[in-house]
């Protein structure tokens, strides 16, 4: 029971940053139909921008927490320009063009952005500076960090934010109605252009600040964080119903439970000697024969993505956008 609670709050922890980053692909996705495959690219130039900001404060004598503060105030407004300009560049000349040119366009975005990060960042691996305390609280035998309850809090906190921006303000209401249909938010008064660079940027804040959760998280910053990350963000939000807010959010978590429990659980249920399967020398004196470990954990998000989508192609809360006149 302890490792499962273990699990799960791992998951959640997980989980939690993978609804921030697929409210990122929904949002877009539900305004104008265009999957932003460089959305992760975007979460990794946050991080990389807040570790250049930390290692810059990191001897400056400010106390830690304020110095993580600091680095996402300043990886905000980067990624937010970035998302602007990706919007305005790269995506709006394409937006009535045939759906694969935006498609292409994305992919090719997303691998420029990588090169970019690799020349001013080096391709190396960076050792994200781990300067706040790690403290550990436990909870029925499972162990719970100050860092994995701050990220939870956080991404709670944001999801909520963003759940009232567009539910409960003028300009959420401009974003669905453009969703619903663009010429006709446009006759009533409502710059659909501005609003879809406003989804943009807006989604590339949340990413920024999901990108320093990652890297403070894992401790690692990489020019390639974003693709794996983005791709499982992507499944979350496919997950739940591309386009639909509470989707990617319900999608996200889903997703990172499973992912921690079939990590946690792989090991045991492939271990071929407990059911007498294994070769006689491995099995020896209580040995062990593992056809699958706790790094064939990726794999989870997308067995449960594809059953989803065999037995219920519009996601387990339905696809919005479909509903459009």
């Amino acid at each position: 029971m302890d490792i499962f609670i273990q699990q799960i709050i791992n998951g959640l922890t997980l989980g939690a940053v993978y609804a921030v980053v697929a409210l990122g692909y929904t949002m877009v996705y539900g305004i104008i139909q265009l999957i932003n495959f460089a959305h992760g690219e975007v979460v990794m130039i946050g991080a990389m921008v807040a570790f250049t900001v930390i290692a810059l404060l990191a001897g400056s004598g400010l106390p830690p927490i304020a110095i993580v503060f600091i680095a996402a105030l300043c990886a905000m407004p980067v990624c937010m320009v970035l998302g602007y300009a990706m919007e305005r560049v790269a995506y709006r000349p394409l937006r009535g063009a045939p759906r694969l040119a935006p498609l292409i366009t994305a992919i090719g975005l997303s691998i420029i952005l990588q090169h970019i990060a690799m020349m001013i960042w080096s391709r190396n691996p960076l050792a994200f500076p781990q300067i706040v305390r790690t403290e550990m609280y436990h909870i029925a035998g499972a162990t719970i960090t100050n860092v994995q309850i701050t990220i939870i809090a956080m991404c709670v906190l944001m999801m909520a934010g963003l759940a009232l921006l567009v539910y409960r303000t003028r300009l959420g209401t401009a974003m669905r109605a453009t969703a619903q249909n663009a010429q006709v938010a446009g006759l009533m008064g409502i710059d659909a252009d501005r609003i879809i660079a406003s989804t943009f940027v807006i989604g590339a804040a949340l990413a920024a600040v999901a990108g320093v959760m990652v890297a403070s998280y894992y401790g690692i910053a990489h020019y390639t964080m974003g693709a794996n990350l983005g791709l499982k963000a992507f499944c979350a939000a496919v997950l739940g119903g591309i386009g639909n807010l509470p989707g990617a959010m319900l999608g996200g978590v889903l997703l990172g439970v499973v992912e921690a429990l079939g990590a946690g659980y792989i090991g045991d249920l492939t271990d071929l000697c407990r059911y007498g399967l294994g070769p006689a020398e491995a099995c020896a004196n209580g040995g062990h024969f593992v056809l699958f470990g706790s790094n064939y954990q990726d794999v989870f998000a997308f067995i449960v993505l594809i059953l989803v989508l065999v037995f219920r192609p519009s996601g387990l809360l339905g696809e919005r956008v479909g509903d459009r006149a």
